[in-house]
C-alpha cells in the first residue's frame, strides 16, 4: 500500500524525517505538495470558509484543503492508500496492519492514530484483523488509510462546507470507520506523553497562527450545537460501545 504524505515545501527536516522513516518500514509513498493559505480564495471574499462551526485559521483551512486535495488523489484511484501529516509517526507493526487490511471487504478508512482522548470503539474486534469499528472519534487526522469510496462520501461531504479536517473525518458518520487497536501511529507532539522522545522537534504552523479575533456568528453556533446533539446521539446509538483511549503499540 502507498502512503501519501502531505508536506510543505517549507518543511525539509519533516519531510527528509519522513523519507527516512517510511524507507526505514519499506513503505513507498508520494509526496503531496501542502497548500498554504496564500494559495486560497480570499476568506473574506468566499462565503465557502464561514461555513464551519467558528471561524478558521487561515492555516487551518489550508490543512483542511491539503487533506481534500489527498481524498481527490484517492477517489481517482482503485486502491486504498495511507494518508500521512508529515509530523506522524508511525510504529513498526505498520507495515504489517497495512498488507493485511488492503483487501478487507468491509473495510473503507482506517485510523491509525491516538492522540490520549477517548474513542467510542465497538467491544468486539474484526474477525480477521486488528481493528474495531469505530463508532465515535474526537481528533486527529495524521495518520490514516482510505479507500476510493471513502474519498468520494468525503468529497460529496464538505462541496457545501469546509471544517478543520480531523473534526471533517470524525463527524463523516456515513464511512465504515475502524480504528487499529492497538494504535500505530502519533503525531510529533505527543511522543513524550507516549513515553520516547520525539525523533524531530518542530513547531505546529497552526499553532503559530493567532486566533481569528471575530466572535462565531449565529449559524456558526446553530452548527456547532447541532454537531453537539449529533454526537450525543451517536452515543446514545452505541451506548454498549467502549469508550477509551486507545494505547499505542511501539514494539
Amino acid at each position: 500500500m502507498k502512503a501519501i504524505v502531505i508536506n510543505l515545501a517549507s518543511e525539509t527536516e519533516r519531510m527528509a524525517f519522513q523519507r527516512d522513516q517510511l524507507a526505514g518500514l519499506g513503505l513507498s509513498f508520494e509526496r503531496l505538495e501542502a497548500v498554504t493559505p496564500d494559495q486560497l480564495s480570499p476568506p473574506s471574499n468566499d462565503p465557502y470558509w464561514s461555513g464551519w462551526e467558528r471561524p478558521l485559521r487561515t492555516t487551518e483551512m489550508a490543512a483542511f484543503a491539503s487533506h481534500r486535495a489527498a481524498w481527490k488523489r484517492v477517489a481517482a484511484s482503485d486502491a486504498p492508500h495511507l494518508i500521512m501529516e508529515d509530523d506522524a509517526v508511525l510504529m513498526p507493526g505498520t507495515p504489517a496492519m497495512l498488507d493485511r487490511i488492503g483487501d478487507a471487504p468491509d473495510v473503507e478508512f482506517v485510523t491509525l492514530e491516538t492522540r490520549g482522548r477517548r474513542k467510542r470503539i465497538a467491544r468486539v474486534p474484526h474477525p480477521t484483523l486488528q481493528i474495531r469499528r469505530l463508532w465515535q472519534d474526537r481528533t486527529g487526522a495524521a495518520a490514516y488509510v482510505i479507500w476510493p469510496s471513502a474519498a468520494w462520501k468525503l468529497q460529496r461531504r464538505v462541496n457545501a462546507a469546509p471544517g478543520l479536517a480531523d473534526a471533517v473525518l470524525c463527524a463523516a458518520y456515513e464511512l465504515n470507520a475502524w480504528q487499529a487497536v492497538p494504535a500505530l501511529a502519533c503525531q510529533l507532539d505527543r511522543c513524550e506523553a507516549e513515553g520516547f522522545p520525539p525523533p524531530l522537534t518542530t513547531e505546529s504552523a497552526i499553532g503559530r497562527e493567532e486566533k481569528p479575533r471575530a466572535a462565531a456568528s449565529p449559524s456558526q453556533k446553530i452548527r456547532r450545537l447541532a454537531s453537539q446533539v449529533r454526537m450525543g446521539l451517536r452515543a446514545l446509538r452505541h451506548v454498549g460501545a467502549d469508550y477509551v483511549t486507545v494505547p499505542l503499540k511501539r514494539d
